[in-house]
């Protein structure tokens, strides 16, 4: 099995899974990249899930989902096209994959997420999260109508996950999260080393996702909510007090500003 990012507009990725004829993608904003891709490596596109409603996610669902193509989305949404409405506990098999949904709201009201276990005999050595824009290597997504206790919720619950699962984000803000980071926890090395690589990454024009758990609790400082420097960092600009939930509201206002 194949996982690649296909990039859109300035800074999304649409996820791809293939195995060199059938293919599955997630959070198809534009069509194109989807089509190109397809195109090129000769497969057919047998379905399609979606995190949450925003444009950005889903505007290439009308030129996509046609024929009876599966269209998985978030029940709690209300999107066109979208066939098959998943919530918590919902599964989908996919290719011989079994995906188990995940409710994350916080960024969205309705957001969900998708997990694949590990599977030897797909060639997927490694569990995938398709994490959509509740969750960014190195930060988190904005709140627009779910809510800032939501987002904390869903961000802990994710961390929860193995430390080897690879989180597939559906945004290339790494850099620019990164640089945040280092402004919150000045003194972590694991930031400065990753910031480091992660540009040299960039420079050669490579997607700095996937991530993976394991590496997002060393330099995310939206999962470091105890860690006494960005307790610190957090009461010094605006939070009221130093529980994590405060610091992550802060992070977070912070954040829209930095």
């Amino acid at each position: 099995m194949n996982l690649t990012a296909l990039p859109a507009f300035a800074d999304n990725y649409i996820w791809m899974l293939h195995d060199g004829r059938q293919a599955l993608v997630v959070d198809p904003g534009d069509e194109a990249p989807v089509q190109m891709a397809l195109q090129r490596l000769g497969l057919t596109l047998t379905a399609i899930l979606v995190t949450h409603h925003h444009r950005d996610h889903i505007g290439g669902l009308e030129a996509l989902a046609k024929g009876g193509l599966p269209v998985y989305g978030p029940l709690r949404e209300r999107i066109a096209h979208v066939t098959h409405p998943m919530k918590e506990g919902d599964t989908l098999t996919w290719n011989g994959l079994h995906i188990e949904v995940l409710d994350v709201p916080g960024h969205t009201a309705g957001h969900i997420a998708y997990r694949i276990p590990p599977t030897p005999a797909a060639a997927l050595p490694q569990p995938i999260l398709f994490a959509g824009d509740t969750l960014f290597s190195a930060g988190c997504g904005r709140v627009f109508d779910g809510s800032i206790e939501q987002l904390y919720d869903s961000v802990c619950r994710l961390m929860c996950l193995s430390d080897d699962t690879l989180i597939c984000a559906a945004h290339e803000y790494t850099l620019g999260n990164l640089r945040f980071a280092r402004a919150v926890e000045p003194d972590n090395p694991a930031i400065a080393g990753y910031l480091s690589q992660c540009e040299a990454i960039r420079a050669r024009g490579e997607a700095t996702l996937p991530s993976t758990v394991g590496n997002e609790k060393g330099i995310n400082p939206f999962t470091r909510c105890t860690v006494p420097e960005v307790v610190s960092s957090a009461l010094s600009h605006g939070a009221t007090d130093a529980s994590p939930q405060a610091v992550f509201a802060a992070l977070r206002q912070w954040k829209n500003t930095f």
